[in-house]
């Protein structure tokens, strides 16, 4: 009887140790625990549709935009290249927008102009036109190359293709042909100058763009692997300690102990990885509302960082700049070099109307910890880089330490203070006759009581 189920259930061990250590080494070479991968956004440096080298949108061979030569038989467009569902029937007529155009009915143009409504083919037509898929008077026209439709982690100077529907989703076609074929920003007027787009063709663009307006960037999906090898190694290892305890179907002795330990391990190492990183985000950085660069303005220009964070010196918070401290330049500065003027007209929008900008906060403490800029910038002469790493060198912000207990910790062991002509460490008089004396040589943050817990939690 032992030898039969022996040969009955022996041959299901293998794969068993053999997925264990799958799970092992696919982790290891991925190096990331489950649930981390699923907060990192993708970024596609190029701004165009996913999988797009060269600009151009996927399965084109055809010379039809990718997943729509079958919806357009059928009467739906919902698998498109950028990811976007398309207008449903209730926002796109049975009316062709090309008869209206063709007709010659002005008081219908106008309307036409100012509602870019058409047919499911005209959208198609549109989406194509947009990503460059079709070439007016035999020249590639790819709105996508810089107007991304995906999300990016990098910074694209030009407006994202849903920043510029939304901008004139209430306008008219007419102005949306304006900005195309004689724009007034010096950049635009450059990488516009070779645009030939007839009006019937700029319409079926505004058709494509205000159903955009309705949608957001595409983000793509987030992985799943290391939390399928996570689940994976939990069902082996309570199959395995089942086994052990109650079944006994498995009668090479070593093998459960084996399965048990390697997934134990791989469990304890994701547990305890995704413990220490929880509430730590060094590498974050959020879309702002506005694309703001510390790299032109601080190394490029020499801005110095106290004139916008003026507050940072005597107050807990270092302050987001009121927009009038931008309007001191930007009264006069209407056009960047690489940005042009979209990005500037949000502040000039901003402050006319009387609508502050809603910045996402890129650094942030835990609530149960104090930390005051006039203690670090005021009192301790810290430099903004030390916390916040080379920030005059960025473009887009990101944080860069993980900001927990050990890194601060660190620094304050390490970190000299300078106690000569520092009115406020003069109330330290025993280090500082010590100094004097020349007893010690330098003083650290330490020694002044910055390790004691109730310095920072109180």
């Amino acid at each position: 009887m032992r030898k039969s189920c022996s040969r009955k259930y022996s041959p299901g061990l293998y794969p068993l140790i053999f997925l264990s250590f799958v799970i092992i080494s696919s982790a290891v070479a991925s190096g990331t625990s489950p649930g981390r991968v699923t907060g990192v956004a993708p970024g596609i440096a190029s701004g165009v549709a996913p999988g797009i080298a060269s600009g151009v949108a996927p399965g084109i061979a055809s010379g039809v935009a990718p997943g729509i030569a079958s919806a357009v038989a059928q009467g739906s467009t919902s698998a498109l290249a950028s990811g976007i569902a398309p207008a449903s029937d209730s926002t796109i007529p049975s009316a062709s927008a090309s008869a209206v155009l063709q007709s010659g009915d002005t008081a219908a143009g106008i309307s036409l102009f100012t509602t870019a409504a058409g047919t499911r083919e005209e959208f198609v037509r549109g989406q194509r036109l947009f990503y460059g898929l079709v070439y007016p008077e035999n020249k590639s026209m790819n709105c996508a190359a810089c107007h991304n439709t995906d999300v990016t982690d990098s910074l694209n100077w030009n407006p994202d293709a849903v920043e510029i529907s939304r901008k004139y989703k209430n306008k008219s076609v007419a102005d949306l042909s304006e900005i195309l074929l004689s724009p007034t920003g010096k950049k635009m007027m450059q990488v516009h100058s070779d645009f030939r787009f007839t009006p019937e063709e700029i319409m079926l663009i505004k058709l494509y763009m205000d159903d955009l307006s309705g949608a957001g960037l595409t983000r793509k999906k987030p992985s799943v692997i290391n939390f399928v090898l996570f689940i994976a190694a939990l069902l082996l290892f309570f199959v395995s300690a089942l086994d052990l305890i109650i079944t006994k179907k498995i009668k090479r002795r070593w093998i459960n102990p084996a399965v048990l330990s390697v997934t134990a391990v791989y469990i304890t190492w994701v547990l305890v990885v995704n413990a220490i990183a929880l509430g730590r985000s060094p590498g974050y950085s959020p879309d702002q509302p506005l694309k703001f660069s510390h790299q032109i303005h601080s190394e490029q220009n020499g801005t110095d960082c106290i004139y916008c964070h003026s507050y940072a010196p005597y107050s807990k918070s270092a302050g987001i700049p009121a927009q009038s401290i931008c309007m001191n330049c930007h009264l006069l500065v209407r056009s960047g070099t690489r940005s042009g003027m979209f990005e500037i007209a949000k502040i000039t929008d901003s402050y006319e109307n009387k609508k502050p900008l809603e910045w996402i906060r890129v650094h942030k403490v835990p609530d149960h910890v104090f930390f005051s800029h006039a203690q670090h910038v005021g009192a301790g002469g810290t430099d903004c880089s030390e916390c916040h790493g080379d920030i005059a060198k960025m473009t887009r912000v990101r944080q860069v330490s993980d900001l927990s207990m050990g890194w601060c910790i660190n620094c304050h062991r390490t970190k000299k203070v300078n106690f000569r002509d520092n009115n406020f460490y003069m109330q330290y008089r025993e280090l500082s006759d010590k100094l004097r004396k020349g007893e010690t040589d330098s003083i650290t943050v330490e020694r002044t009581g910055g390790t004691e817990c109730m310095k920072c939690h109180y």
